[in-house]
This record gives C-alpha cells, sequence and structure tokens, in this order.
C-alpha cells in the first residue's frame, strides 16, 4: 500500500477512520501542499439533529480541519426532497420548507460541536444545495449533463440492487439522486474551490459518480470514505440500543449520551477510543488491554472524552457526576431524564412515561423477569400504584436494570 504523508491521512488511518479514496497518492500530494484543501460532507436534512451515525463523517471532516484543511457543510435542501435510497427499504415522505428549514439549523447545531465555522481560511462554511438546483430547468440539466450517466451503471449500486431484488418499490424521483449529488460535487468545486468528497462507505458509489464527472468535464476530484462502523456482534454501531442517539441536546441529555458509550461492549472500547476521541494512542493501547472489571475504567474515559467533544467539558463533568451519583453512591444524579407525576399512576403508565420501557407489554415483561425497581425495591406485581408518598425528597427512582434510571417528579 502507498505510503502516505500527509497528517490528516496519517491521523485517519493510524485510528481506523479510513475506508477507501478513488486515487490515495493523488490526493496525499495535494493534502501535502501548503494551501489548504477544501472538502465537504453533505447530509440531507431529514431531521433537526445528526445522530450518532454520522459520528464517523463528523470525525474525519473534524480531523479535516485540526489538520488545516476547510471542510464544508453541505445541507441537501434539494437532494433531501428527492431522498437517498442508500439503506432504504422505501421513498422517505416529503417535507414542508417549515421542516427542512428547522432541520438545517439543527443539523448546523450538530455539526458546529466538531469543527468551527466562520470566515477564515481553514474555518467550515455551511451550504445549501437548493440554491443552485433551484433555477435549472429539467431538459437543460439532462441534455448537458444525462448523457454522462450510465443506467446500466446506476443498476449495479448496491442501494439500488437491494431495491429491486427484493421487489421493492424504487421511484424515478430516488433513481435521479445520485445524478444530483454528482452534479453537487461540480458545483461546489466551481463556487468554493472544493476537490474532495467525504462520506460513509454506502455512499461509495454516489461520490465516485461526482469524481466520474468531474473528470468527463476536465475537473480533478477525490473521493474519501469511512468505514461503516459495526460493533463487537456485528450490528451496525448506534442501532442496537433501539432509539436513535441524538447529538442535540434538546433530543437527548447529556447524561444519556454519556451512559451510551459507558455501556459499550468491552470487546469494543479500544476502536471506539480510536476513533471518536482525541487521546493519545499510547494511552489507548494501555486502556484498551485492561481485562476484567479494570476496562469499567477505561469506558468511562471513553464515555467523558467523547461527551467532552459532543457536549463541552462542563456537560461532559455533569453527566459523570450524576452516574458516579447513581450507580456508585446510590444516589439520585441530578442529571437523570426526569418527569413530572402529577397524580398517582400505574407502574406500567410510568415505565412508559420515562421512557424507560417501549409499550405497556414490554413494561409486564420486564416486570415479570423482576427487572423493575422502585427506589430501589423490585417491583413483581403490574398493577402496582406509585403513589406520592413513595417520594424521598420529592423524587422517585424508577429503574428497569441496572443501568436504566430516571425520576418522577411530584
Amino acid at each position: 500500500m502507498y505510503k502516505v504523508k500527509s497528517d490528516f491521512l496519517n491521523i485517519i488511518i493510524e485510528r481506523g477512520i479510513f475506508n477507501q479514496a478513488s486515487d490515495l497518492e493523488g490526493l496525499d500530494k495535494k493534502l501535502c501542499s501548503n494551501s489548504p484543501v477544501v472538502g465537504y460532507l453533505g447530509c440531507d436534512p431529514t431531521a433537526d439533529s445528526l445522530h450518532i451515525g454520522n459520528l464517523v463523517s463528523l470525525t474525519l471532516l473534524h480531523w479535516f480541519q485540526k489538520t488545516g484543511n476547510k471542510p464544508i457543510a453541505l445541507v441537501g435542501g434539494a437532494t433531501g426532497r428527492i431522498g437517498d435510497p442508500s439503506g432504504r427499504s422505501s421513498e422517505r415522505p416529503i417535507m414542508t420548507d417549515e421542516i427542512f428549514e428547522k432541520n438545517m439549523k439543527g443539523i448546523k447545531k450538530s455539526m458546529q460541536k466538531f469543527f468551527t465555522f466562520g470566515d477564515g481560511a481553514t474555518d467550515a462554511i455551511m451550504v445549501n444545495n437548493y440554491d443552485w438546483f433551484k433555477d435549472i430547468k429539467y431538459i437543460d440539466f439532462l441534455t448537458k449533463f444525462g448523457r454522462y450517466f450510465s443506467v446500466n451503471e446506476m443498476l449495479k449500486r448496491e442501494s439500488v440492487k437491494l431495491r429491486l431484488d427484493r421487489e421493492q418499490p424504487l421511484s424515478f424521483l430516488e433513481f435521479n439522486y445520485s445524478l444530483f449529488q454528482a452534479y453537487d460535487f461540480v458545483e461546489i468545486h466551481k463556487n468554493y474551490g472544493a476537490i474532495l468528497q467525504f462520506g460513509g462507505a454506502d455512499q461509495w458509489g454516489n461520490i465516485v459518480s461526482g469524481v466520474d464527472l468531474g473528470r468527463r468535464l476536465g475537473i480533478e476530484l477525490f473521493a474519501l470514505t469511512a468505514p461503516l462502523l459495526t460493533d463487537a456482534n456485528g450490528v451496525k454501531f448506534g442501532k442496537s440500543m433501539g432509539n436513535a442517539i441524538w447529538l442535540n441536546e434538546d433530543k437527548l441529555s447529556s447524561y444519556e449520551y454519556y451512559q451510551f458509550w459507558r455501556n459499550v461492549d468491552d470487546r469494543d472500547v479500544g476502536k471506539l477510543l480510536r476513533i471518536f476521541t482525541e487521546l493519545p494512542l499510547n494511552e489507548i493501547e494501555k486502556l484498551e488491554k485492561l481485562q476484567g472489571a479494570e476496562i469499567n475504567s477505561a469506558k468511562k474515559i471513553l464515555a467523558f472524552e467523547a461527551t467532552k467533544i459532543c457536549r463541552g467539558e462542563d456537560e461532559a463533568l455533569k453527566a459523570q457526576q450524576t452516574a458516579t451519583e447513581t450507580f456508585e453512591n446510590k444516589g439520585m444524579g441530578a442529571d437523570l431524564p426526569s418527569f413530572e407525576m402529577k397524580q398517582d399512576m400505574n407502574i406500567l403508565d410510568a415505565l412508559v412515561l420515562t421512557e424507560l420501557c417501549k409499550s405497556k407489554s414490554d413494561a409486564r415483561r420486564m416486570i415479570s423477569s423482576l427487572a423493575v425497581s422502585i427506589n430501589d425495591n423490585k417491583v413483581n406485581d403490574d398493577k402496582l400504584i406509585i403513589s406520592k408518598n413513595m417520594a424521598q425528597d420529592g423524587k422517585i427512582l424508577l429503574s428497569v436494570g441496572k443501568k436504566n434510571k430516571a425520576i418522577l417528579k411530584i
């Protein structure tokens, strides 16, 4: 394999954030030049926050800026209206302009946690592809660029093949997605000087379409992807928790974010420390060698460092303190999820209210397996009524298992 020389590529390869590049040697030479390289990451505004599934790509851009280059966050105001078929079994629902605007603001808030926006040479900027697509005429677009795209090649794309093999509908609207994403690359190069597009491994086909379109137009462009991260059980990272692990604090508390990292599989600790923290590699090597109960020390460091990057040091410290108070000192940490209890209520309703269980039937299963506690006392009756006289200093601690806890406030 070619031996890279640039700081950026060395860092992401050493930390396990690199999957593949369209021309590794050519890109490395560009990154070794004296001027910042401009690269971008595209994201469709399908929610008002990014989630943990976006983290690997955000980490790429974090190190890209940290090593003296300029990141661009491209929000797909146009492509979001089409919907990327990658990883989906059905077409995305159409959203209103108001929802798009709200989601774009939330996405920028997520990205600001990982890189700095501004007017400087290496400061990040955010752009919206609706700005250049809104005035393009369809016939003009097809006659100018459509001839560069082979339907034969598009049908070979994994995202398309999966839908067709499963006989799931794939609309012509979605089929156009790769054309739009490829044109984005050309447009963002023309307007902002970007020569590099980032993405996850599942985006390789769409990104390379942009590189190919650039080549046909006489423009040298590069693609670089991060690996699709799976946990020790082979499950896509972040999916096994059931609910999305959001990056914005208005969607998920810092304590819950901290607890996600604190509860990862022991076998994943070293890998996650490399990718999601800035700790030196020699320190990580020592931490990942810990065995038995000692690995909990490494998991606490992972949880703190990952939360610090996303939520800031103060929030990480508060989350750490809450976890210590709750699990080690057997108290009620200040940042535990809290819910108001206005009147006495059935235990099943309380478990659903606090989101400790997804449904009443789920709550019944947890109670029958003796996984539910009130103030650390086991519950074995699914008809139990939680009354206000159970409160300690105006709070009732509700637990499912050892790790999932919430407070009912009186």
